[in-house]
């Protein structure tokens, strides 16, 4: 039954999230600040239990195999941090010039590449899944080192930055849930062997999911007050959100159509559009750095994403019965000639 649920939680991520969201909101406007301070207390224990099940599921021995995939992984490390964040940059200048909070978390969005979906997406249609395994690896290792670098030359000491801040928030929610999470996997998998473990791996993304509902109803009510003073200001952040997805799918698609074959092509487009929100997230809920209303951007990501995903997806299918098409017509040409 719990396993059922938890997969149901995963399946419908979209619904669940907006319904934290706004439920989080109300609740945030009926409660006093002894509740909200209760709420502040339980974000470090959410934020393991939405990160730690996530890091199970991903291999991080892929990292090894990057030699074996140079072009696309190369590629994709060239989009994710060399073209995205100066697309967030730009987006984040225009829209959020008067809101660092909102700027702080689209950066977010565009810093940590790649998700448990990039696999999943790439495998539907019908891209090269061991490529994009490896890209998530790769990528998910480099942001680490990578995201203090660029935050600290893009965000101002006007929101409070603290780098030291930052490193603690990355060992927190990234690198221990991270060596814990590749520490049970090799327990798992030593214990009940590869199909045992493949058929746990729903109802750990369903863990991580739950956490995912959690975080974003509490860092709603946490900040309910601030986020509800200008709804408008607050409900346009998607603007640039679907701005910079299409923005970037378009260069993912350009780049692997020019340099790799159409597999490895469909791999990199999910390798450079699909971002890791849980991780975003759970960097934006930590206490400290940054504000709490990055979550804002963060939270709206999750309608904006699976969309995306579902749409390249169904246009590589109609490409494939298109090409299919022509074939099957030219063969019986060919037949009855």
């Amino acid at each position: 039954m719990i396993g059922a649920s938890l997969r149901y939680l995963k399946r419908n991520l979209i619904y669940v999230v907006v319904g934290s969201l706004l439920a989080g909101l109300l609740v945030g406007q009926a409660v006093g600040s002894d509740a909200r301070n209760l709420l502040q207390a339980a974000v470090v224990p959410i934020l393991f239990v939405m990160i730690y099940p996530m890091m199970i599921n991903i291999d991080l021995r892929e990292v090894l195999a990057a030699r074996e995939h140079v072009a696309p992984v190369g590629a994709s490390l060239a989009v994710n941090f060399g073209i995205a964040p100066v697309v967030a940059i730009g987006l984040a200048r225009l829209f959020f010039a008067g809101d660092p909070a909102y700027a702080i978390g689209l950066y977010l969005i565009a810093l940590i590449p790649t998700s448990g979906m990039t696999a999943a997406w790439t495998g539907l249609a019908g891209g090269d899944l061991e490529a994009a395994l490896v890209a998530i690896a790769v990528n998910l290792v480099a942001a680490v080192f990578v995201l203090p670098v660029y935050l600290s030359a893009l965000v101002g000491g006007d929101v409070g930055f603290d780098p030291n801040a930052l490193y603690r928030q990355l060992a927190i929610v990234v690198v221990i849930p991270m060596v814990v999470g590749t520490l049970t996997r090799r327990l798992l998998l030593r214990r009940y062997g590869p199909e045992r473990f493949e058929a746990l791996k729903p109802t750990f993304g369903g863990v991580s999911s739950f956490g995912v509902m959690l975080i974003v109803f509490v860092a709603m009510a946490i900040r309910a007050e601030s986020i509800l003073a200008d709804p408008v200001s607050s409900v346009a952040t998607i603007v640039p959100l679907v701005a910079f997805y299409g923005l970037v799918l378009a260069v993912g698609a350009g780049v692997g159509r020019l340099l790799l074959p159409e597999t490895q092509s469909v791999a990199l487009v999910y390798a450079t559009s699909m971002r890791n929100l849980s991780i975003a997230l759970a960097i934006a809920a930590a206490p400290g750095f940054p504000p709490a209303e990055s979550v804002l951007p963060i939270a709206l990501a999750y309608l904006v994403q699976p969309p995306l995903g579902a749409v390249y997806m169904q246009y590589r299918r109609d490409v494939v019965d298109a090409d299919r098409s022509v074939t099957d017509a030219l063969y019986e040409r060919l037949s009855g000639s």
